[in-house]
């Protein structure tokens, strides 16, 4: 299979028809007329590299496997030049009283030529039809091109069951925060409204973790299924929405996952008496053709409300198909590979001719729309490579100097000290390149980036310059860069993995699976035909594992958990999971909030556990606040603030190459050091930075500090100075008096960061190395810790890591009875 994917993708097609024998079932989901005038209207952009008439991250069609991959329309992006046609307003736009004239007015008008050119425009009918009446679910699998994101919520912004209430919204949302911002902004411009808090008027909004940007006129919101699940705490039947679209299903994060179980209890559940009678329509999204556990996710619902049992509905499926089919279990594992237009008698077009037929609830829909995109051709290496980061340098100059502009780079890098590490080499490799070649401009692209540069990659680059974007995986699906026709793929990327001897998440370094690797390879086709080049062999590719695992089967728990128990649920091991988890991990994750006194001895959530809950962090952060704002440690909530901020952001401190470069930056931060280890420094780095107010990139470069970093820090700080002032956990009147770090209020922070982080904790060994007194593990004190090499009877950490060894990041001493007294559940005073 992997050869003929490559074999489609270096065929010399200038771009693929939108109908091939090997979609047959793509068409029975269409309208045959419509499908063809569209086949017409498209086949000149085919064959012209009309990038510059449509946009070509929407309007592309996907290799015949793609459905392998979790590849999406993004139409994300806002580019003045490359404009991503996102979902219309209807056939009368819905959007046109957004602005009666003006340069947003003819914006609109602009984008709309743009928004019809997209496969979905046709299916607006079919779309809105599909969640009228008692139809309340809609799953849609909309292939990469399609225009599913920004299209959508514009299709149904004018539905009458939104109702006559005009401030009932549409919520839409991503896992991201720079695809929410990136995908508001596309809309708002679509819509010909003001973005946000930028105006009493805005129609368009977006919240995301730290920054919310809404008006009371908002009626189409994008935010971070965080933030939704945040919502749900205060409004636990989402009254203030009328729908929500949950977009990019199929990257299965741990949010999506608890979105999903909640809007399931709520359009299965007693919506008339808690909701006033007013429905909240779902549409679930994904760019892949497996819809089948989705269906049978709602379906499962809405037959247990009803009273009827799993088994029922399986021989509903049965007798439908006229097949023997083993019991759908309820872990919603996959059990059926049929595409939603085989396997669905409720397509939205209602077409009965399919291959066969399963009869599914009556509120529940399916829709498939399918995309466009041009050839890719793929490059191997003929032998593995040790280094991953050279590979990537080395083929960007090969690339450079061999092929013409236009044409960006995309390069997929592992984390932002990888990203920063290879952007400091392409600088300086660019430095000394001949006037007869393109200038090179390099961005970086990683979550933790503020957003005024994570929108850089948005914009057409200048003149006889290329874009080389060094990017994580942010931008595998949730955001699609303009103007990429390359694309280096490292095959590696940072996950988090649940280490059950350390009870704890550690993020590691893991090759990623076939269907990722397919995805970033389809960034280099959005706009005209492109290469991938692939930083390992063929045999290796043929060698990873077929699909992402999703989150919640590999990560801690225990935020999940706590999610959950604030929104009222009891029962966790009965929760609608998609894919439940395994038992022993809900165990363990309910011991880590039993033992942070999040729950109660009968398993409630306690007063303390709602307090977390209310905090955009982890558990173990939240803890570390709600701890640090008791009088017992005597109010050094504002210390412990500016500690969880610098934890919030990847490295405050540059990494440094040479040896020279090290004990020069260790001279430097000299003054900014604390014996008591790096949550101390990290304090001291803020602090000094906050008060510095002359020039702080000088500060910054004299010290090796990121100033990007270090930016972002103060942004979050902010944040949660101001959220923990209306919780109750912050004075704000008591900062100035604060501003000291005397020996006490050093042993106040420690014993507030402990309370989170008591099963993150290692004591001296006679032998000189560290073991966890939880799990009876040995790590080492990372090379980058102001105590590397200092031995001191007992270390709280913040952070795992595995290399080639395991060591603990973000180190503080501490004494060994506090952490005694801590694991056992007591106070240390």
């Amino acid at each position: 299979m992997a050869e003929r994917v490559r074999t489609t993708l270096e065929s010399g097609r200038s771009a693929p028809k939108p109908s091939k024998p090997s979609h047959k079932h793509d068409n029975e989901s269409l309208n045959p007329s419509k499908k063809r005038k569209r086949d017409r209207d498209e086949k000149p952009h085919a064959n012209n590299n009309a990038a510059t008439s449509r946009p070509a991250h929407d309007a592309q069609k996907p290799s015949k496997h793609s459905h392998t991959a979790p590849s999406h329309a993004h139409n994300k992006k806002h580019s003045r030049d490359q404009p991503n046609g996102g979902g219309g307003g209807g056939k009368n736009g819905g959007d046109k009283r957004s602005s009666s004239g003006g340069p947003l007015a003819k914006r609109r008008d602009q984008l709309l030529p743009v928004r019809k050119s997209l496969p979905i425009w046709a299916h607006q009918d079919e779309i809105r039809s599909a969640l009228r009446d008692a139809r309340d679910v809609l799953v849609l699998v909309g292939e990469t091109g399609s225009g599913k994101s920004t299209q959508v919520p514009q299709f149904l912004l004018a539905e009458p069951w939104l109702g006559g209430d005009s401030k009932a919204m549409i919520a839409i949302t991503q896992p991201r925060r720079v695809a929410a911002i990136s995908l508001a902004r596309r809309v708002a411009e679509e819509m010909g409204s003001p973005l946000g808090a930028s105006s009493p008027a805005s129609k368009v909004g977006y919240s995301v973790r730290f920054d919310v940007s809404t008006s009371p006129s908002t009626r189409v919101k994008f935010l971070t299924e965080g933030m939704l699940l945040q919502e749900l705490l205060r409004d636990p039947w989402l009254k203030a929405y009328g729908c929500v679209v949950v977009d990019e299903v199929h990257e299965r994060s741990v949010n999506v996952d608890l979105v999903l179980g909640f809007l399931r209890r709520i359009v299965c559940g007693d919506w008339k008496k808690h909701r006033n009678g007013r429905r909240l329509k779902v549409v679930v999204m994904s760019a892949t053709a497996d819809t089948q556990r989705l269906l049978r996710f709602f379906d499962e619902g809405f037959d247990e409300a009803e009273g009827k049992t799993a088994p029922a509905l399986q021989e509903k499926a049965s007798a439908a198909n006229g097949t023997t089919t083993s019991k759908p279990s309820k872990d919603g594992k996959k059990k059926d590979k049929a595409l939603p237009q085989k396997s669905t008698e409720t397509t939205v077009n209602g077409s009965k001719d399919s291959e066969a037929v399963t009869k599914h609830h009556d509120s529940i829909s399916a829709c498939y729309i399918e995309g466009r995109m041009f050839p890719v051709k793929v490059n191997y290496l003929p032998d593995p490579t040790q280094d991953f980061v050279e590979a990537a340098l080395k083929t960007i100059f090969q690339v450079h100097h061999k092929e013409p502009l236009p044409g960006d780079i995309l390069v997929f890098l592992t984390g932002q000290d990888t990203v920063e590490a290879l952007e400091k080499l392409v600088n300086e490799y660019a430095a000394g390149l001949g006037p007869e070649l393109p200038k090179i401009l390099t961005l970086p692209l990683f979550a933790a980036l503020p957003q005024n540069l994570q929108q850089r990659v948005f914009q057409p680059a200048p003149r006889g310059t290329r874009k080389v974007i060094l990017s994580t995986n942010i931008a595998e699906t949730s955001v699609t860069v303009p103007g990429v026709r390359h694309v280096i793929d490292s095959g590696k990327s940072k996950i988090k993995q649940f280490r059950p001897q350390l009870n704890l998440d550690s993020l590691l370094v893991k090759s990623i699976s076939q269907s990722a690797s397919i995805q970033r390879k389809g960034r280099a086709g959005r706009e005209a035909a492109g290469n991938c080049y692939r930083l390992y062999t063929e045999k290796d590719y043929l060698a990873l594992q077929k699909d992402t695992t999703p989150e919640i089967l590999r990560c801690d728990l225990s935020a999940a958990l706590l999610t959950m128990k604030a929104r009222g649920v009891h029962d966790v091991l009965n929760f609608p999971f998609l894919d439940p988890p395994p038992r022993e991990a809900l165990e363990k994750a309910l011991l880590l909030l039993f033992q942070l006194g999040a729950l109660t001895d009968t398993g409630d959530i306690s007063a303390t556990g709602l307090q977390m809950a209310k905090l955009p962090l982890t558990p173990s952060l939240a803890r570390c606040i709600v701890e640090a704002a008791s009088e017992a440690r005597g109010g050094v909530a504002a210390h412990v603030i500016d500690v969880v901020a610098a934890l919030s952001v990847e490295n405050v401190f540059l990494n440094v190459a040479t040896e020279e470069k090290r004990e020069e930056a260790e001279a430097a931060r000299r003054e900014l050091f604390r014996r008591e280890g790096d949550h101390l420094t990290l304090l001291a780095a803020v602090r000094a930075f906050a008060a510095e107010h002359a020039d702080r990139r000088a500060w910054c470069d004299r010290r090796f500090v990121s100033l990007r970093a270090m930016q972002n820090v103060l942004d979050i700080r902010k944040q949660l100075r101001a959220l923990c002032a209306s919780l109750g956990l912050f004075d704000p009147s008591r900062e100035d008096a604060d501003a000291g770090v005397t020996e006490a209020v050093a042993s106040n922070v420690l014993l507030s960061l402990l309370r989170g982080f008591a099963p993150n904790t290692a004591r001296l060994m006679p032998d000189g190395s560290y073991r966890t007194l939880v799990g009876n593990q040995t790590v080492q004190i990372h090379p980058s810790s102001v105590l590397f090499g200092k031995k001191v009877e007992a270390i709280v950490f913040s952070e795992f890591v595995f290399t080639n060894r395991s060591y603990a990041r973000g180190v503080s001493a501490v004494r060994l009875d506090w952490v005694v007294e801590g694991l056992s559940g007591g106070r240390v005073e």
